[in-house]
């Protein structure tokens, strides 16, 4: 492989500071580091990809329909002393271009001794990742982030990488927008399941390739910073369910208060194939993809159950009930974007949910290389999660 002169550069750089022992630090990017200060000594722990990882919808804790308090206490953007609200509080400089990477993103929430570096960008697929040779492409503004990756590990110590990646090559999010809109039809409205299921074993082999592609970029990328295969660790994600199955929906029937309550307006046929045969399609295809690819995998698919938008086993936040880990919804609720929030927020992990997989993460590398599930517990908050091997 021909390295360019500018990259020969830098791994020399990389290497002479391995030989020479020293620890290179420097000012990280605002719209990566977010400001969390760290040992100048900690390795790197690097994320990834698309929104789930970002820290979409990092904005709320728990979701609310009541206006008081900054929407029951689940705006955390929200200023009591103003009494406005502004994103930027939760998502620094990422929310001018929409990345969105929230100050509780998954790589922000890990307690581990590291320094957080999270490249992710809300809405990317994984031509967002890839270095350009291989059809990469800046995304938002950004160059990609297999590029952006090679830049903050080359010269610095490097412990991990995660990956979430798969679900805007699927087209998800217009999957769920196209069986939200079916259930909102005056007349003759029908569950999506049917057609969307057809859609999706369509395109699952591409986001098998797509993965792949993505793990093999990262590799390069690290190689080219001065990391061999093996120095590090890389971990591909799965996704959790936003929605639960039929049988445990709050608002029975099928009727209007999905939306205008509940912000799941989605039929029960729809909830029960999302949550049954979905999202764990789309785990066992990454699963794969993390094994060509040489990645551990890391199962988040059930990793929100119970905890899901409109679960029985939830509450939305009010005057008398403040969110809280332990009883509020780890899922944003599906919302216009002409009242709270965001629509691109909508069925994506808040705050709580965030904490949470960054728990898992956290529990994954304090593990030897292998792949994991990981659950929450029933009725306790985001440390709470529990991690056993994938067999």
């Amino acid at each position: 492989m021909i390295i360019s002169p500018s990259r020969r550069s830098k791994v020399l750089a990389a290497a002479a500071a391995a030989v020479c022992a020293v620890t290179v630090s420097g000012a990280m990017p605002a719209s990566a580091s977010g400001g969390v200060p760290a040992a100048a000594e900690a390795p790197l722990l690097v994320s990834l990809g698309d929104s789930f990882i970002s820290g979409e919808a990092g904005r709320w804790a728990g979701n609310s329909n009541e206006r008081r308090n900054g929407w029951s206490g689940t705006d955390r953007a929200w200023d009591p002393a103003t009494g406005d609200s502004d994103p930027s509080r939760v998502y620094g400089a990422s929310y001018d271009n929409g990345c969105n990477r929230s100050d509780v993103a998954e790589v922000r929430s890990v307690t581990l001794d590291v320094r957080r570096v999270n490249l992710a960008c809300s809405g990317a697929t994984s031509a967002a990742v890839l270095l350009p040779e291989n059809g990469g492409a800046p995304f938002k503004g950004e160059s990609s982030q297999a590029e952006q990756l090679e830049d903050e590990a080359t010269g610095r110590s490097l412990r991990a990488v995660v990956v979430s990646i798969g679900g805007n090559d699927l087209g998800f999010s217009d999957i769920i927008t196209d069986c939200a809109t079916n259930f909102l039809k005056p007349f003759g409205g029908s569950p999506c399941a049917p057609d969307a299921s057809g859609q999706v074993a369509d395109r699952l082999p591409g986001v098998r390739q797509a993965a792949v592609n993505t793990l093999a970029d990262v590799r390069t990328a690290l190689d080219r910073a001065g990391h061999p295969a093996g120095s590090y660790r890389l971990v591909l994600q799965s996704y959790p369910s936003p929605l639960p199955d039929a049988a445990r929906i709050r608002y029975p029937g099928e009727k209007y208060d999905r939306l205008t309550t509940g912000g799941c307006p989605f039929f029960d046929k729809d909830l029960t194939w999302a949550h049954d045969d979905l999202v764990p399609e789309i785990s066992s295809v990454l699963a794969e993809a993390a094994r060509e690819g040489g990645a551990e995998f890391l199962d988040l698919s059930r990793s929100f159950e119970g905890r899901e938008v409109c679960s029985t086993a939830t509450r939305q936040a009010d005057a008398a009930h403040p969110p809280t880990g332990g009883t509020s919804e780890w899922v944003r609720f599906v919302t216009s974007g002409a009242g709270q929030g965001q629509k691109q927020e909508s069925l994506h992990p808040n705050s709580f949910g965030q904490q949470a997989l960054g728990t898992c993460l956290t529990l994954q590398l304090e593990q030897p290389s292998a792949d994991h599930r990981c659950t929450n517990t029933a009725g306790q908050g985001p440390t709470a999660m529990r991690l056993r091997p994938l067999g």
